[in-house]
């Protein structure tokens, strides 16, 4: 009886150790690496070990013009990025969520299709959209005489890198804000229904409320995923037009792989980690439940 309940108790450990065997080698253990490296200085090509350094990774990082340049391009894309995928994607899953045939899933599919586009062929298809001479974007606004240098000119590079990320990540967003829609129980709209309540009035009072817990969960993982924007601008800008869309993945990348000052990189990364930790509490905290 002894042996029996124990294993009971231990049964669940049972079937999850595979799994954790595999998190640990493969996320946890590089991720206390990556925190020892970041306390110490090792260049990848050098053939001497890494030294450890303290804390001068962290006071370099501060002090790096490079650095503050990469976070506030990367913050002025998150400032871009996520409202409006979360907006338009919600505008769309509302739109869908109204059409109850079989032409719901049709466009469905159509707004989801581009999330499963890898991103290199993304970036070489919106990279000839975007081309000044010969792009279709200029292309349809030739009749116009208007020629727009999209990602040549500091002033339009960032938005044409986040009207892309637009188009390529707005589906994902979308079918989980939907599924949350149809899982409101329709007694609440038949309710403000009869209460008087218009089409307006039943979406603020009724369904975005309900919604909260779909909307905070689609809202910090936009967050995370637009701090960590690298493969837009790597494909299509580089990080031009004067760095102005060298995002902190791409210049941590440029550290690590191009100067080979890993240590540097690591610290690089772990910043970035708490900058992001910190927008999702506070997201969590305007957001939470009352």
């Amino acid at each position: 009886m002894t042996t029996s309940k124990t294993l009971n108790r231990y049964s669940g450990y049972l079937f999850a150790a595979p799994y954790l065997l595999l998190f640990s080698m493969f996320l946890v253990l590089p991720l206390m690496y990556g925190l020892i490296l970041s306390f110490c200085k090792w260049e990848l090509v050098s053939r001497v070990p890494p030294t450890f350094i303290g804390v001068e990774n962290y006071q370099k990082a501060f002090a790096d013009a490079y650095f503050w340049q990469a976070l506030f391009a990367t913050g002025k894309f998150v400032i871009l990025a996520a409202p409006i995928t979360v907006v338009t994607a919600l505008m769309i899953a509302v739109g869908l969520s109204a059409i109850k045939n079989s032409r719901q899933t049709l466009y469905r599919a159509a707004f989801f299709v581009p999330t499963m586009i890898t991103i290199s062929v993304t970036g070489v298809l919106w990279r000839w959209f975007y081309n000044s001479e010969f792009g279709l974007f200029n292309a349809l606004l030739a009749p116009l005489g208007v020629k727009i240098p999209w990602i040549s000119d500091v002033a339009y590079a960032m938005p044409s890198i986040v009207l892309m990320t637009l188009w390529w990540t707005v589906g994902g967003p979308m079918v989980v804000l939907l599924a949350g829609i149809q899982q409101i129980p329709p007694q609440y709209h038949e309710a403000a229904s009869l209460d008087g309540a218009n089409s307006w009035q039943k979406f603020r009072f009724v369904t975005l409320p309900m919604l909260r817990p779909v909307l905070l969960f689609v809202g910090v993982l936009n967050v995370i995923g637009a701090f960590q924007v690298f493969g837009q601008v790597f494909m299509i800008t580089r990080g031009g037009p004067e760095l102005s869309t060298r995002t902190l993945v791409q210049y941590i990348y440029e550290t690590a792989f191009n100067n080979y000052h890993m240590g540097y990189a690591a610290a690089l990364s772990w910043i970035l980690f708490l900058f992001i930790a910190v927008f999702s509490f506070i997201q969590f905290r305007l957001t939470r439940e009352k």
